[in-house]
């Protein structure tokens, strides 16, 4: 079809929403054999935004079909509005769907609007447009909007940005700043195709670290402690460091070690984001520095699938100050989790890391989406994606969850 046989409206219809109004405009189009071009829609407060991007055929660029648009739109009380589109400016359009696709998402307690101003604005100054924002988390009640709650906006945004690491500097930066986080990660086939999720346990999946307990009952709190925060923030080479700890317990009584696992506080959403993996099929592993015993009795809380773990040596009912077999380090865990994807037959792009130490970067770095969750300053800047002000249940954000899929999901299971 010739240049001029051509003509492209862009429609765009706002008012009060009702039902039957998309079904209205669509059959009034397609009486005069209009195509769609592209079509979106948002409610918002029962508030309707329809955009249309329509191709006219010669055959109705003579007719009434604007004119009926119009007044049916008076009819229901809405405004609507006709923009011509050039050819040249729908083919630059066109031309730009190869560009790199991104998620944005932004996560926090509330958002405000400095935070949204904030976002978008450095979106912008990094050469991104932003297609479309779309609230992950569910309504919140004016009774309850002071209220320490959850909160998640995600952007969708296309741009041809070539460095992403330097964006995710500048977005770990500003989530400093604005006490959110922000993650960016490309929007691909693998981003809700995820099915493998492995943790760190201590401080991540509970909110203690399990050796650092079992030295306070020994009486060596402040010795395993000191030795702890250095291991974790990087300072220390793990394997050895941790040999020394475990050193330390040597004589303890075996029986401590349940009465310390009864009193682990399970970190903050925990429970929600595995028993949700687990109904939605998703593999479970534990790959830890730590014990197995803690970790064989998180397994049965949580209903993990596997756990990997050190095994802290027991004889005649006392610690021996030692560990059987090889210590899970940092290597160790990103082995484990390039075996359990072998032998699940998941590809590594589908898989979560989620830790918050220095030995967890390997696996962080060598799954599609790793997680460096309420984590060290070292172990932030080094991961791809940070967590800090939200429970581990903000994940299922990150893999583009709403609170209405999950609500949903629960009504069909109960």
């Amino acid at each position: 079809m010739k240049t001029q046989d051509r003509s492209i409206v862009l429609i765009n219809l706002s008012g009060h929403d009702r039902p039957g109004i998309t079904s209205a405009i669509s059959e009034i189009l397609a009486s005069y054999g209009v195509d769609i071009l592209d079509i979106g829609q948002a409610v918002i407060h029962d508030t309707l935004a329809l955009g249309l991007l329509a191709h006219l055929p010669v055959s109705a660029q003579n007719s009434p079909v604007l004119q009926e648009l119009l007044f049916k739109a008076h009819e229901w009380g809405m405004q609507i509005r006709f923009s011509p589109v050039s050819e040249t400016s729908y083919e630059h359009w066109v031309g730009g769907q190869g560009k790199g696709r991104y998620i944005v998402t932004l996560l926090g307690r509330r958002i405000t609007a400095e935070q949204i101003a904030r976002v978008t604005r450095t979106v912008a100054e990094n050469g991104l447009n932003i297609d479309r924002i779309h609230r992950l988390s569910g309504r919140v009640s004016m009774s309850h909007i002071e209220q320490q709650g959850r909160a998640c906006v995600e952007f969708s945004v296309r741009g041809d940005t070539l460095d992403t690491a330097e964006l995710r500097r500048h977005f770990l930066a500003l989530a400093g700043e604005l006490e959110v986080d922000i993650a960016v990660q490309e929007d691909n086939i693998y981003r809700r195709n995820r099915r493998l999720v492995v943790f760190d346990m201590d401080s991540t999946l509970i909110e203690a670290e399990v050796i650092d307990e079992l030295a306070i009952e020994a009486g060596v709190g402040d010795q395993v402690a000191a030795i702890t925060e250095r291991a974790m923030c990087g300072e220390l080479d793990f394997s050895e460091s941790f040999r020394a700890r475990v050193a330390l317990l040597k004589g303890l009584d075996a029986s401590v070690l349940a009465k310390v696992a009864e009193r682990l506080p399970v970190t903050e959403g925990a429970e929600k984001l595995v028993s949700t993996l687990k109904r939605l099929g998703y593999r479970t592993a534990i790959l830890s520095g730590g014990f197995s015993y803690f970790g064989e009795y998180l397994q049965n809380k949580l209903g993990i699938d596997e756990v990997h773990a050190n095994q802290l040596e027991v004889e005649d009912g006392k610690v021996t100050g030692r560990v059987v077999g090889q210590v899970v380090d940092g290597e160790r865990k990103a082995q484990l989790l390039q075996e359990i994807a072998n032998k699940e037959g998941i590809d590594l792009e589908q898989a979560i890391a989620v830790g918050d130490g220095a030995n967890d970067l390997p696996m962080l770095g060598l799954a599609g989406l790793g997680i460096a969750f309420r984590a060290k300053p070292v172990v932030r800047e080094n991961a791809r994606h940070a967590l800090s002000t939200l429970g581990l249940d903000a994940i299922l954000y990150l893999i583009g969850f709403s609170d209405r899929d999950l609500d949903q999901n629960q009504d069909q299971d109960a």
